[in-house]
């Protein structure tokens, strides 16, 4: 097994677990924003409805084909519209607190604390995000891993974002090591994965739903516990 010198990590649905602590935030303005007067009945729907939508912007702007404020602005609207709900201002209240709401939970992945715990000695550690600045910030801290990372490198602070070679050549700058020293682990193929290989850097793929996929990886895991005996 290579011997890395610092690991760089992925933040949302690596770590931290957006798709429960988002679940939670969308339930608890759901219910205080009495979005069933409204006439969206069903929670399910919306959730299912939010993930879509969600996913397909977070697509775009991973692809280069919209911005940061295009999310914060249009993701509330297209999903109650699609849920039969047209009120701008409405969604941007909603939106509004959801930002300020969802950082605040504290919910990580099975595993992290105890991976984290034994990686830290270790290993320099710098987590490397596409997320909004202050909200990647606040995430770590609610969730107390923080304590973890040397570095924090979002693309608003690099001036380029995953799959960019330059937001990986920037972490590996603030951490004093070069490409072939290096590992990045993270659940996203296009960004974490193809992202890190064209900057030279391993990879090791976090497949916890075992997706099947053709894109060269230097290493695969489907829990984050298999760290322990790969790093």
């Amino acid at each position: 097994m290579k011997r890395y010198e610092c690991i760089l990590f992925d933040l949302d649905h690596t770590l931290w677990d957006y798709e429960t602590n988002s679940e939670e935030t969308l339930r608890d303005l759901f219910e205080r924003f009495k979005v069933m007067e409204k006439g969206v009945t069903s929670f399910r729907f919306f959730l299912e409805t939010f993930r879509r939508v969600n996913l397909q912007l977070w697509d775009k702007y991973d692809r280069g084909l919209i911005d940061q404020q295009v999310i914060r602005t249009e993701r509330f609207h297209k999903v109650f519209y699609e849920a039969g709900l047209d009120d701008v201002r409405f969604s941007l209240e909603f939106s509004a607190d959801y930002l300020r709401e969802l950082p605040l939970k504290r919910h990580l992945l099975p595993e992290a604390i105890d991976v984290l715990d034994y990686l830290h000695p270790r290993y320099p550690m710098t987590v490397v995000t596409n997320g909004f600045d202050e909200i990647q910030y606040t995430k770590m801290t609610s969730a107390g891993i923080e304590k973890y990372f040397r570095h924090v490198v979002t693309s608003q602070r690099a001036g380029n974002k995953k799959p960019s070679r330059q937001i990986f050549d920037f972490a590996l700058k603030q951490s004093g090591h070069l490409p072939n020293h290096a590992v990045m682990i993270g659940d996203n193929l296009q960004t974490d994965i193809a992202g890190a290989r064209g900057a030279g850097i391993d990879t090791i793929y976090f497949n916890p739903g075992k997706v099947v996929h053709a894109e060269p990886v230097t290493h695969q895991i489907c829990s984050l516990k298999e760290l322990k005996s790969l790093l």
